[in-house]
């Protein structure tokens, strides 16, 4: 075995902050491990390289002593690992870790470095709150529809007025619901979403597709694009209902019979980020909105956002790494501010 061979992690070893253990490939035993990585399973070194990996798995956990022995297998070969695995520690708690595996050669030997770290909170926070989403989205779509169901029943039945005022606020009380469904699942996957899954493209083409899809939902209002320079920007989900929901605003709060929306785009004078313009000429957003979403210590029950664009617009630029501004305009009228990191500019025969 290659423990046998004096094979040890250097001293400084101990004063790191994360978990670090020499494995031998072939047995799957520890051969040496730092201090951090003893108090992270809760055994001393000297039984850790007596332990078989069965006896730190959790019993509840699907994968076997089998799977992380081929895991090693592979690091060894050259195939570096990551996962998540279930740990039961000395004293019988359960945690979760995340191990990366990767081949070192040390002494002419082959073994195998693994580096640990105890995510359990993030692990559990994270789960707990992908189920709060879900049980919202899903709670929030089928109460809109029993609501708005129901509404029109009441709607057909009656030839009162008041009960048909009261009728149409209902419904649109409902259909606000079914909205907001859609901005937690937008959230949701813009939580989930990664950088490998966005794409270069030209600033000015992915607006440029975005109002499109606008402009064909919303045929009467006039849409402009303004060019100041040609910037690159990395694009997904995120931007796509960022810019969705800010044409939104602008044309479903406007008292026009034709609303009227300017998208300027070109370096920002401050920071030379790209800069994404949209103005309207509507009325200002309340001050509640803006404080519900930049301020949020300081909502109570009795000033608060109504809505949910706004804080959607927010999460997918500030996942992109960009920030929002928004501005009220003289004499009349909004501007929202998004601030990208500018990008190389892709090249014109690989733009999507």
């Amino acid at each position: 075995m290659l423990s046998q061979q004096g094979i040890d992690l250097p001293s400084e070893y101990d004063t790191l902050n994360i978990g670090i253990a020499l494995y031998d490939p072939a047995e799957g035993t520890i051969l040496d491990a730092n201090e951090c990585f003893e108090t992270v399973l809760g055994y001393p070194t000297e039984q850790l390289c007596e332990l078989a990996i069965e006896t730190y798995t959790a019993n509840t956990y699907p994968h076997s002593e089998s799977e992380f022995r081929d895991r090693l297998q592979a690091s060894a070969a050259g195939d570096p690992q990551q996962f998540i695995w279930r740990v039961k520690r000395a004293d019988g708690k359960l945690i979760w870790v995340q191990i990366d595996l990767s081949q070192q050669r040390i002494s002419g030997q082959t073994c195998v470095c693994a580096e640990l770290r105890n995510i359990t909170d993030f692990y559990e926070t994270h789960h707990r709150a992908e189920l709060f989403w879900r049980l919202l989205r899903h709670n929030l779509r089928n109460e809109a529809s029993v609501i708005i169901g129901n509404a029109d029943k009441i709607t057909a039945y009656t030839e009162s007025d008041s009960v048909q005022d009261a009728a149409a606020t209902i419904q649109a009380r409902g259909e606000n619901l079914g909205d907001m469904a859609d901005s937690v699942k937008e959230i949701e996957q813009v939580v989930a979403d990664t950088e490998t899954q966005r794409v270069r493209r030209h600033g000015t083409a992915a607006v440029r597709d975005v109002v499109s899809e606008a402009q064909t939902e919303y045929p009467a209002a006039e849409i402009t694009i303004t060019e100041h320079a040609e910037m690159g920007i990395d694009v997904g989900d995120a931007f796509k209902y960022a810019l969705t929901h800010a044409l939104e605003n602008a044309i479903v709060h406007s008292e026009e019979r034709k609303p009227v929306v300017d998208v300027s785009i070109g370096p920002s004078p401050n920071t030379g980020r790209v800069e994404i313009c949209i103005t309207d000429t509507n009325p200002p957003i309340p001050d509640e909105e803006l404080t519900a979403l930049f301020t949020p210590t300081e909502i109570t029950n009795t000033s608060h956002g109504s809505g949910t664009g706004l804080f959607v617009m927010k999460w997918c630029i500030e996942s992109l790494k960009g920030e929002i501004r928004f501005e009220t305009r003289a004499p009349q009228g909004n501007a929202v501010y998004f601030y990208l990191p500018p990008k190389t500019l892709p090249d014109e025969n690989t733009e999507r």
